[in-house]
């Protein structure tokens, strides 16, 4: 007979220690728990273990001579009770929440659901007697042992360009990397990707969801996928599909070769919602293990959710167990693999109470406060679907946060629309008027014209409506107002001008992305002008509308970002770590000074007059030894005259431009330029 041991009730999940395994749940509300050892495929229930030993809300239990790969998972007693929140159904195989590798993937069954199927509009209300385990992932023992070895490259704010992707569609169509590991993290640590994201200027690559998250039954019933990954099964392990024959050995591998780049990690995390859906969604893990804690649920009426992000739930970080789950994770992340930030999904529910948002909730609190987690680079995503919802600029000094704004009024702008000079220009300079409070720094703004969600560049620039009919939902799915302008033509076409005009509109686009004040964040593919053929919400396309297409119609393209990035890091006055005010620095000069095309201030007339659509400004060095910069951009339709701000001695010469032959050239303070239409020309100060 096995030997059982009372264990410990901390760490959570499971600790090895070369005599044994420790096993730890928390489930407040459970009446008792069973632990349920498999086969090492998880094919064949071995053993239940009735847990006995319950201390402050969390069951354990010490097994010896069980170690490493054993496959297990958990079965929750209590009441079914779900008027009163409780869905305790002891059939249900429950995947451990602090689980760090899957084996096997989840068989959509109606087995898989903790009430009966088909039992009418109150079914939720009606308990299911069939196993689920034969239609479960379980979770396998491993050894909590750090594995990425190199240190942070500690990339400081002020000189960070983020570039966002997803580790399959990196490189499922990358064509030096050996097809044998597209799509996994020992793709990404191939010296090809490498070298290449390298030499376009990137400091740091932001990864879509990574934790293993579910295949939606509704998705594989039309012939789609989960791609993008925002439907969290577990927190802890990461996505099977991403790991190749090297298995978790691949991610540690991975950041260790980005590390030695000087190139950072981050990872866009999904805390604020679980696969598991709103009432009638399946039972897998924590709404079994202890539904009325993991979750928030409805104030009087515990059956339903309190959905805050539009997928059927919302985690309830305001419970202190479950904020130690979110913490625990994050560290593990940081520690194990050696991530240096995370970007936080729908980072609004992560920080609400009952009453709504608080920028002092014990979540970010915890986070800022941690000695592993605090110097990281943490990055909200400033809104969810929820009363009040919009926060931007409300997370406290630390946060970054996705500048939702900046997009829309860059986008508006290049596209030529009236009134726009005083919200682009204060866009431009790092929304100081959003995020001054609390001492914050221009980095508190991350600047992006595009991500994952929405049209890529090449899109934005061919397409003035979303084409996403291989979503298969009579394009209900999507933004309907993008503020893009299709040149003329919708879709793809031959002629020469309006293509000439949209490469124009990408340099542009991008230009203004990395010459803003505040943190640029590109998005993968967009160099390469990678098309989704007009699609806005590539979620539910594992295939090769969502995946990057590395042949490129457009070959200087690359060369042009690389070219920004380089200038960025190396003219300190685009990257100030003071917000832009018209304060003088040690030279006596203005930090910022905006000029309208007479080569004048910039008056009150000026900044209100809703037809123009030109602007100049001048960026004075942070550092005596670097030179001066004029930024000009012409967003009308027309070519304008521009004069040049004088200077007491030297000449401006254009060092960057997105029209064709405009660099090289040189103009005298007080002298004039015809830019053309919808040009940026930046200029530097030669004495």
């Amino acid at each position: 007979m096995r030997k059982i041991l009372p264990g410990s009730a901390f760490p959570l999940g499971v600790t090895v220690d070369g005599r044994g395994t420790n096993f730890a749940l928390f489930s407040d509300n459970a009446v008792g728990v069973t632990l349920c050892l498999f086969d090492r495929y998880g094919d064949t229930e071995l053993e239940r273990i009735d847990l006995h030993e319950c201390t402050n809300g969390v069951w354990h239990c010490y097994l010896p001579g069980v170690g490493r790969g054993q496959v297990y998972g958990w079965r929750v007693h209590g009441p079914w009770a779900p008027e009163a929140g409780h869905r305790f159904n002891p059939n249900k195989l429950l995947l451990d929440p602090y689980a760090r590798m899957l084996v096997g993937n989840i068989e959509w069954d109606d087995a898989l659901y903790g009430y009966t199927i088909g039992a009418g509009d109150d079914a939720d209300l009606i308990m299911d007697a069939r196993d689920s385990a034969p239609f479960m992932p379980k979770a396998r023992v491993v050894a909590g042992t750090p594995m990425a070895a190199t240190q942070h490259p500690r990339i400081s704010w002020a000189k960070t360009v983020i570039y966002e992707g997803h580790v399959r569609g990196l490189t499922m169509r990358h064509p030096l990397v050996p097809e044998s590991i597209r799509g996994t993290f020992t793709a990404l640590g191939q010296p090809e990707f490498i070298d290449y994201i390298a030499k376009l200027g990137v400091t740091a690559l932001e990864l879509l969801p990574v934790h293993a998250f579910t295949q939606d039954r509704h998705l594989i019933d039309r012939g789609l996928a989960n791609y993008w990954g925002y439907n969290t099964l577990n927190f802890f392990a990461p996505e099977p599909r991403y790991l190749g024959e090297d298995g978790l050995d691949a991610i540690g591998e991975a950041v260790d070769r980005l590390h030695q780049a000087g190139i950072e990690i981050i990872l866009d995390v999904v805390y604020n919602h679980t696969c598991e859906g709103n009432h009638l969604g399946p039972t897998l893990s924590f709404k079994g293990i202890d539904n009325a804690s993991y979750y928030r649920l409805l104030p009087g009426n515990g059956r339903y959710y309190d959905d805050l992000t539009g997928c059927g739930n919302s985690v309830n970080t305001d419970h202190p167990r479950v904020l130690q789950m979110v913490m625990d994770s994050l560290r593990m992340w940081a520690s194990v693999y050696g991530i240096d930030g995370f970007r936080f999904d729908l980072a609004t529910t992560l920080g609400r109470r009952p009453e709504g948002f608080d920028s002092g909730h014990a979540f970010f609190n915890a986070i800022l406060q941690d000695p592993t987690l605090g110097g990281l680079k943490l990055i909200a995503e400033p809104w969810d679907v929820g009363p009040g919802g919009y926060q931007l600029g409300a997370f406290p000094p630390g946060f970054s946060e996705w500048n939702g704004d900046y997009r829309d009024k860059v986008r508006e702008f290049w596209c030529g629309s009236e009134g726009l000079l005083p919200s682009f220009a204060t866009r431009f300079a790092a929304s100081q008027d959003i995020f001054s409070e609390g001492r914050r720094r221009p980095w508190s703004s991350l600047n992006f014209i595009t991500a994952h969600d929405g049209f890529t560049l090449h899109d934005l620039v061919t397409y003035n409506d979303k084409h996403n009919e291989a979503n298969g939902e009579d394009g209900r799915d999507g933004h309907d107002d993008n503020k893009s302008w299709n040149c003329g033509v919708e879709g793809e076409t031959d002629d020469p001008a309006i293509n000439a005009l949209r490469r124009r509109q990408k340099r542009n686009l991008i230009a203004t992305l990395f010459l803003s004040q505040g943190v640029p964040m590109l998005l993968a593919g967009d160099e390469r002008s990678n098309s989704q053929g007009g699609n806005n919400n590539a979620y539910c396309q594992d295939n090769e509308i969502g995946w990057v297409d590395w042949s490129n119609d457009d070959p200087e393209l690359p060369d042009f970002v690389a070219r920004l990035a380089q200038l960025r890091k190396t003219h300190s006055c685009l990257s100030r770590p003071e917000f832009l005010t018209g304060s003088r620095n040690a030279m006596g000069q203005p930090d910022v000074a905006w000029f309208n095309n007479g080569g004048t201030r910039m008056t009150e007339e000026n900044w209100v007059d809703p037809h123009s659509k030109c602007i100049t400004l001048r960026l004075a060095p942070v550092l005596p030894e670097e030179p001066s910069l004029v930024i000009m951009l012409n967003a009308s339709h027309v070519d304008v005259d521009f004069v040049a701000p004088p200077v007491q001695s030297g000449r401006w010469e254009a060092i960057l431009a997105t029209g064709d032959d405009l660099e090289g050239a040189s103009l005298e303070g007080g002298g004039t330029f015809g830019v053309p239409a919808r040009t940026l020309i930046v200029w530097e100060w030669r004495a």
